[in-house]
């Protein structure tokens, strides 16, 4: 049996290439019925597919306690005008979402967010669409509950 070149190069090309894109609905990771209200200052923001995550550091009588809160993907979150510019560390935001299913923080707490609050009072959608999570109004692009 004779194999060309050529084929086994093209063989070859699509079997590197070939990626499996796993994602994960919201369920399967966070908890809809545990949800979070955080104040805090943003210290690091990692803008990565599939989600860019922001690191917010919350002070309570507990001391400080970093949450990393997961949102969109880069371009969501820049097409709904959140961008490098307007996220940057030290800025204090709001953040509203839902709290993974571990309930843990350690070694830190980990959310779903659903919008974010800047200090001048702007609210923006900062969460992913068609995930599972729950439909609270915070997705401009959700059917309006009747």
């Amino acid at each position: 049996m004779k194999i060309s070149l050529k084929s086994v190069l093209c063989l070859s090309f699509a079997m590197l290439s070939f990626q499996i894109n796993g994602h994960h609905a919201f369920t399967a990771e966070f908890d809809p019925n545990a949800p979070i209200n955080i104040t805090g200052k943003v210290v690091k923001v990692e803008w990565i597919n599939p989600h860019a995550w922001v690191h917010v550091e919350v002070e309570d009588e507990n001391g400080k306690t970093v949450w990393m809160v997961e949102g969109g993907t880069p371009n969501t979150l820049i097409r709904n005008g959140i961008t490098k510019t307007t996220l940057v560390p030290g800025t204090v935001i709001i953040v509203r979402g839902y709290q993974s299913k571990g309930g843990l923080c350690l070694p830190i707490c980990i959310a779903n967010g659903r919008d974010i609050t800047f200090p001048d009072g702007s609210k923006v959608f900062m969460g992913s669409s068609g995930t599972g999570a729950p439909r609270d109004g915070a997705d401009p692009r959700e059917p309006k509950r009747k």
